[in-house]
């Protein structure tokens, strides 16, 4: 290894271990069951002039004699209280379901929509804004759960093809329930559909004074995992404003560190002049 890669990586671990570079956050891990599988992420702030407002879930957790991967992005909206609440709470709102073992699909939705009570509930605390969300639950490296409200998204590989798991909820797409619910939504030249010219996303947490407007039933996908799965991607819109499935996919295939792999795509998303925050996690096996 060369000098200076060497002194990249030095740099690099100090930065870890002391918290520094708060513009940048990396990290990884590895099953237990499986040690075939493993994660790692990366985030970036953006240009905009407030707080980074994305927060990652990545871990493999033991409960009892199971194992799971639990993964997941926030992407707040004019408030980065209420995506660090729904990373301190959203899982285990999920887990506390008492079905969750049985009916994970059913418990996933039960989880979400107690979790946009309580956070509407605690809206004089948390503030006003809200949180896209877009979670995969790995169960016993076996079988995956993907839930989302919003524009972050998750894609899996099988045998080098993309096939996005999840469902962007654009305001263009649901303008008829959102219209149904009294809202409406704007297009004006220039700029992206919004629900009442305000918020470019039709399904979020949070966001109390649109809410009659806006839902927050996730929509959700159960993926099993087989010979042919390659990687799981997921990400902000940071990086899919500026890349498709495909593209991402292709960019890492090849890319065996799954930490690596998550740097390489934001800084992509970063080269292509992405401007939002860009957190980004890959799941090999």
């Amino acid at each position: 290894m060369a000098g200076r890669e060497i002194l990249s990586k030095m740099k690099e671990k100090v930065q870890e271990k002391v918290g520094l570079g708060s513009t940048a956050e990396s990290g990884k891990g590895k099953s237990k069951m499986s040690k075939n599988i493993t994660h790692g992420y990366h985030l970036v702030k953006g240009k905009a002039h407030h707080p980074m407002e994305d927060y990652v879930v990545a871990e493999f957790k033991q409960v009892g004699d199971r194992e799971l991967g639990l993964f997941a992005i926030f992407d707040g909206h004019m408030s980065h209280v209420i995506p660090d609440y729904l990373k301190s709470h959203l899982f285990d709102n999920i887990l506390n379901e008492a079905d969750f073992w049985t009916e994970p699909e059913n418990a996933i939705r039960k989880a979400y929509s107690i979790t946009d009570t309580n956070i509407l509930e605690k809206a004089v605390d948390l503030g006003r804004g809200g949180s896209t969300a877009v979670t995969a639950i790995l169960i016993n490296c076996q079988k995956l759960v993907i839930a989302n409200v919003g524009d972050s998204r998750a894609v899996i590989c099988k045998n080098g093809e993309a096939k996005q798991l999840s469902v962007d909820h654009e305001p263009s797409t649901e303008k008829e329930s959102i219209e149904n619910r009294g809202g409406f939504v704007s297009n004006f030249p220039g700029d992206v559909p919004r629900v009442d010219g305000q918020l470019a996303v039709a399904r979020a947490f949070g966001d109390k004074s649109l809410k009659k407007h806006l839902s927050s039933d996730p929509d959700v996908t159960v993926e099993m995992i087989d010979d042919d799965t390659e990687l799981i991607i997921l990400a902000s819109d940071g990086l899919w404003k500026v890349m498709a499935n495909q593209e991402a996919v292709d960019a890492i295939r090849n890319v065996k560190d799954a930490r690596a792999a998550a740097k390489h795509l934001t800084e992509e998303a970063v080269k292509r002049n992405s401007k939002d925050d860009i957190s980004c996690i890959v799941v090999r096996f």
